[in-house]
């Protein structure tokens, strides 16, 4: 008799951006003359750069042509065109990549769940706590032993390796999803060389890393050095050009990690080809006009906007007494619950008392419980409203 896999059953019954929109769309029925602000789920509000839609509208025009006409990408990996812009983005980093190295995806969320595919389910698997569902619910899935990192307000929830503890894949998220943290180069060295000497795989979400502001804080783990042997680094054009309704971003995996004599960039190529079908010739031309000096220029200024919503949001916690670490580097706030409420206690209490959503944080994890997650993606006008409505409440 056929049988399911089982460990579905050791998921939550309903995944947590799934639980909150449902909630939301209960309490807005219930009120329709709702004047709600979301400040939960990561999406963003502004639209594309206007360099991006230009790209665009010349590849749809190419599409409807028969001498430019494009069919099937050549592989699955992304056009030569895009993977050598990404490469060339990395050097303003300091990290020299072949094009070979980047593999365009439809997402980091995407890469971060498959990339799993490579790994022997009796891996052990280290993931901070709190930490971005997909990390654990992925590796739930395919059986594979799950120990948690103590992230906290004591150690900046930026937990470093203990010395006695071997695991065999390590997830880092920096600038951190949910807690905005972001990692220095000391702290990244300290994880390269764990990751070294354990003969470990690093997964590292970089997703957030057009966010970071401060001097010195690295955007890449590939500036760390020892990283190529140890590493791989996922990237996301949602949140920083604005494509989440457009899917795409983008896996490096160095030809120098190898594990038992095989190179897994190669493993991961056979992946892809066997399993995706590659982001369209559309959407990468989009992606390519990201990297163009005026689509930098026009998705920093995007960007900005959203710091901008940062720092009004970090302003009005900090009038209110209530604690919270990100928004500096980072689009996400995390917050403690004021009056010790528990997390959904007080995304229930927003909801019903200011019509503001945010994101409990014991969806993230146990060490979430107590705190709660507020993005800078919505609307400025929008978003000072919410504070407004924040502070009325604490009064």
């Amino acid at each position: 008799m056929m049988k399911l896999n089982g460990n579905f059953q050791n998921l939550q019954q309903s995944y947590l951006f799934v639980t909150i929109s449902q909630k939301v769309a209960e309490y807005g029925k219930a009120h329709p003359q709702n004047q709600i602000i979301k400040m939960g789920i990561g999406d963003v509000t502004q639209p594309l750069a206007p360099a991006v839609i230009e790209a665009m509208h010349r590849a749809a025009d190419e599409m409807s042509c028969k001498e430019t006409f494009r069919g099937y990408s050549p592989d699955s990996d992304g056009y030569p065109f895009l993977r050598e812009a990404i490469a060339g983005y990395y050097k303003g980093f300091g990290v020299d990549l072949d094009a070979s190295e980047v593999f365009v995806g439809d997402g980091a969320k995407s890469d971060v769940g498959n990339i799993v595919d490579l790994f022997d389910v009796d891996n052990t698997v280290l993931v901070p706590d709190p930490v971005y569902p997909v990390y654990v619910d992925t590796n739930l899935i395919s059986g594979r032993e799950i120990l948690y990192l103590d992230a906290n307000e004591d150690n900046g929830f930026l937990p470093l390796p203990e010395k006695d503890v071997h695991a065999d894949i390590i997830y880092l998220c920096s600038p951190n999803n949910p807690t905005g943290a972001v990692y220095d180069r000391e702290q990244l060295q300290a994880w390269v060389d764990y990751a070294l000497e354990n003969r470990a795989v690093l997964l590292f979400d970089a997703a957030y890393e057009s966010f970071i502001t401060g001097e010195g804080l690295p955007h890449s783990i590939f500036e760390i050095p020892g990283a190529e042997r140890c590493a791989i680094e996922f990237c996301s054009f949602s949140k920083t050009a604005g494509f989440t309704g457009m899917r795409c971003g983008y896996t490096v995996i160095r030809k120098e990690l190898q594990f038992e004599g095989v190179q897994v960039s190669k493993l991961w190529e056979r992946r892809q080809g066997c399993k995706f079908n590659g982001v369209s010739y559309i959407t990468q031309r989009a992606a390519e006009a990201v990297f163009s000096p005026q689509g930098r220029r026009q998705v920093m200024e995007t960007i900005a906007y959203y710091q901008n919503n940062a720092r009004v949001m970090a302003k009005a916690l900090e009038e209110m007494g209530i604690w919270f670490t990100g928004g500096a580097n980072s689009p996400y706030l995390w917050m403690k619950c004021p009056d010790g409420m528990d997390s959904w206690g007080y995304f229930d209490y927003l909801l019903n008392e200011a019509e503001i959503v945010g994101t409990p944080g014991a969806g993230f994890g146990k060490n979430g419980e107590g705190y709660f997650r507020l993005t800078a993606f919505g609307d400025a006008q929008k978003t000072a409203e919410a504070m407004e409505r924040m502070k009325k409440l604490k009064k």
